[in-house]
């Protein structure tokens, strides 16, 4: 059920986080988008359209977010969907690259709800996104796995600390048409996926709004990989 406040998707500029923006600013809602870059973040708002504006901020330097959040009103849902890639092993560690993520995923994702969580009501909602490294390692995933399993745990805390807003978690699998996917080789995943589709970023984007509008969901972590983690 909607109410009077906006949908504020930090990272919305791009890939999965933009097309949950574009699925709120087409159903006429406000929404507030993030990026790094004020320029290309006020391109990206125009593009989209509706009632959509940015705002800048980097996750990885948690101690400017709220100032860049200070003019956002009531909030209704928040999507923190921002991401960075790390391949890091323990044998060949990137200490900045580890910090760099570290701190944008835990620190800075508890920062803006932090930074916003007066502008929430009891009807408010948040999901953030996660990923299966956290289930499913691989060489390089040192940090990446640690900091998606971090999400797990902050939906648990936050949703007891925050009550009775809701808080819940997406772990998406490999997205076939999302901007980082597409062009690459994916038979091998489509062969272990149950559903024999690949993800689709409309997939993720449903679930999305299942997290954010059904007013029963709370404190889960939500798959969503065609049942890839099964094989």
């Amino acid at each position: 059920m909607a109410g009077g406040g906006a949908v504020v998707v930090i990272g919305g500029s791009s890939g999965l986080g933009r097309a949950v923006a574009e699925h709120y600013a087409g159903a006429g809602r406000e929404v507030v988008i993030s990026c790094r870059d004020d320029e290309r973040g006020a391109a990206v708002a125009a593009e989209i359209g509706g009632r959509t504006r940015n705002v800048t901020l980097d996750l990885a330097q948690p101690t400017g977010i709220a100032a860049a959040l200070a003019d956002v009103g009531p909030v209704d849902h928040l999507v923190i969907s921002a991401i960075d890639r790390d391949q890091n092993t323990v044998r060949d560690y990137n200490i900045e690259r580890a910090i760099n993520l570290a701190t944008l995923k835990l620190v800075g994702y508890t920062e803006v709800i932090h930074a916003l969580v007066d502008r929430l009501t009891d009807d408010s909602s948040i999901v953030l996104f996660g990923g299966l490294a956290k289930d499913r390692p691989y060489p390089g995933s040192t940090t990446v796995s640690t900091v998606n399993g971090g999400v797990v745990g902050m939906v648990v805390t936050l949703a007891t600390e925050l009550a009775p807003i809701r808080i819940n978690a997406i772990h998406p699998g490999i997205v076939g048409d999302s901007p980082f996917w597409k062009d690459k080789p994916l038979d091998h995943i489509l062969a272990r996926t149950p559903t024999k589709r690949l993800v689709q970023m409309a997939d993720i984007v449903d679930g999305v709004r299942f997290l954010l509008e059904n007013r029963s969901v709370n404190a889960i972590d939500l798959r969503v990989d065609g049942g890839w983690m099964i094989m």
